[in-house]
């Protein structure tokens, strides 16, 4: 696999989106900065540092295979030279369910890097007051 270089964190994000829809865990690590400071938080899961033990916890969220889509919303965006800061409400929605979850805040940090801008921290959570119906409970980690 040739690794691709991002020119924008945009690219980047669309990139970690797709790859997270596909459940393409090389294409998800090809997002990521090749570094033991990243850092990953999934939905109701620990704070993961270091690139294996980020790339492991993609291991296990993909090896069932694609079954999310993903619709972001909310996106605010504060940017630097090197550094760019998204907050976005992630949509999401199970593959043979019609209902989609309830939203998840998610902050994604890229650094510009010699291999153009790389992910540095995606920290996800349910999105406050939006909690699941007492009939569908949230799963404690979606992604």
């Amino acid at each position: 696999m040739t690794i691709p270089i991002f020119a924008t964190p945009e690219d980047a994000e669309a990139a970690f989106y797709e790859a997270l829809e596909n459940a393409d865990l090389e294409a998800m690590m090809a997002v990521w900065a090749d570094d033991e400071e990243i850092v990953c938080v999934h939905p109701g899961g620990p704070r993961l540092s270091g690139f294996d033990r980020v790339r492991d916890s993609w291991r296990q969220i993909f090896a069932g295979g694609p079954s999310m889509r993903f619709h972001l919303s909310g996106q605010q965006y504060l940017g630097g030279v090197r550094l760019a800061i998204h907050s976005v409400h992630e949509n999401i929605v199970v593959t043979g369910q019609t209902k989609p979850l309830s939203p998840i805040v998610a902050t994604n940090i890229y650094l510009l890097t010699e291999r153009g801008w790389r992910m540095v921290v995606h920290h996800a959570s349910p999105a406050p007051g939006e909690a699941a119906p007492p009939d569908e409970p949230m799963p404690t980690v979606l992604h």
